[in-house]
C-alpha cells in the first residue's frame, strides 16, 4: 500500500472552492499508468494531472479522470502549470511548451497584480456533424427541444478534446438542466464517447459573452464538469464559425461557467483567424486549496 500526496488546485478562480478543482501530482513519474488511473479514481475529481518530464517539450502531462484516461484537460492544465511555477519547477520561464496526447502545445505565463495568469494554447479546431434526434438530446439534460437554439446547429467540436456543442436559446434552461448521462452514448451514435457542452449567448455576469455547462460521458466516472477549458476553448472556434463568421479578429471572449453549482468560473478565450484558419488560446489561473493523501 502506497500512500500518495496529491495537490488540489480550484482552476479558473483566485477564490480557493470557487473554481474548477483539479488534482496535481508534480511528480508523476514516480508511477506507473496503471497507478495513475487508480490515483485519479481515488481523488474523484473530473481530472488529476501528473507532471513527467519530456523530450518534446518542457514538461509532459498525462490526464486522467476517474473511469480513463484522455488526450487534454483546460482546467488541470492550468492547475498543473500554476503548482509548478509557484513551487519554482520551471525556472520563473515565462514561456514553455507542454506534451499531450493532443500534441505540443505552447504556454504563455504572466505576472499581473500578484496573480499568475497563463494563456494555453489549443490544438486546431475541427468540427463534426451531429445527426442524431434533438429530441433525445434535449431530453438528455433535462429540456424539451423547443428549449434549443432554433438556428444555430448542433455540432461536435475539439480543440484537443471532443465534446458535442449544443446551442440553448435562453440563460434560464441551464438551472433545470438533469442530465441523463447514461443515456449519452445511444444518443451520440457518431462519437458515443463526448461530453455534453449546452451553451448560451447570454450570461448572468455582465462581462460575460457565453454562458455552459459541461455534462461528462458516462465512460469517465463523473457527471459533469464546473468549469470547463478545453470545451471553452472550442466554443471560440464554434463563435467565429457559426456565430459572428464575418467579424473583425482577433478578440477575446469571457465564459462564464460553474453558477449552477455555487461555484463562480471565468474563462478568457482568446480567437484568432489567419487566412481562414482559426487559432485558439484560452487564459485563466488558479488557487492551491490544499493536500490530499490517498491510499493505493
Amino acid at each position: 500500500m502506497k500512500t500518495i500526496t496529491v495537490q488540489h488546485y480550484d482552476a479558473f478562480s483566485t477564490i480557493p472552492n470557487k473554481g474548477n478543482p483539479a488534482g496535481v501530482v508534480v511528480e508523476g513519474h514516480q508511477y506507473s499508468e496503471n497507478e495513475m488511473q487508480q490515483i485519479a479514481k481515488k481523488v474523484g475529481f473530473n481530472e488529476t494531472a501528473f507532471a513527467l518530464n519530456s523530450d518534446k517539450a518542457d514538461i509532459r502531462i498525462r490526464y486522467f479522470t476517474p473511469g480513463h484516461e484522455v488526450d487534454l484537460c483546460g482546467h488541470a492544465t492550468m492547475a498543473t502549470i500554476y503548482a509548478l511555477q509557484t513551487q519554482g519547477r520551471l525556472g520563473n520561464k515565462t514561456s514553455i511548451t507542454i506534451e499531450t496526447k493532443a500534441g505540443v502545445l505552447p504556454i504563455r505565463l504572466e505576472e499581473k497584480e500578484d496573480k499568475l495568469y497563463i494563456t494555453m494554447q489549443h490544438a486546431t479546431p475541427q468540427f463534426e456533424d451531429f445527426n442524431g434526434s434533438r429530441a433525445a438530446l434535449a431530453q438528455s439534460i433535462g429540456l424539451n427541444e423547443d428549449e434549443l437554439h432554433a438556428e444555430l446547429p448542433i455540432v461536435y467540436g475539439s480543440t484537443g478534446l471532443w465534446t458535442l456543442l449544443i446551442p440553448v436559446q435562453d440563460l434560464a434552461s441551464f438551472e433545470k438542466m438533469s442530465p441523463q448521462t447514461a443515456t449519452f452514448p445511444s444518443i451520440l451514435k457518431e462519437m458515443p464517447t463526448a461530453s455534453l457542452h449546452p451553451f448560451c449567448l447570454q450570461a448572468l455576469d455582465e462581462t460575460a459573452d457565453m454562458h455552459a455547462r459541461h455534462f461528462s460521458s458516462p465512460h469517465s466516472g463523473t457527471i459533469q464538469d464546473i468549469v470547463t477549458g478545453t470545451a471553452s476553448g472550442v466554443m471560440g472556434a464554434y463563435y467565429a464559425k457559426y456565430i459572428d463568421s464575418e467579424g473583425t479578429y482577433p478578440k477575446t471572449l469571457i465564459v462564464e461557467q460553474g453558477q449552477e453549482l455555487g461555484k463562480d468560473g471565468r474563462v478568457h478565450v482568446h480567437v484568432n483567424k489567419v487566412d481562414n484558419n482559426l487559432d485558439i488560446a484560452i487564459t485563466g489561473t488558479a488557487v492551491y486549496v490544499k493536500d490530499l493523501k490517498v491510499q493505493i
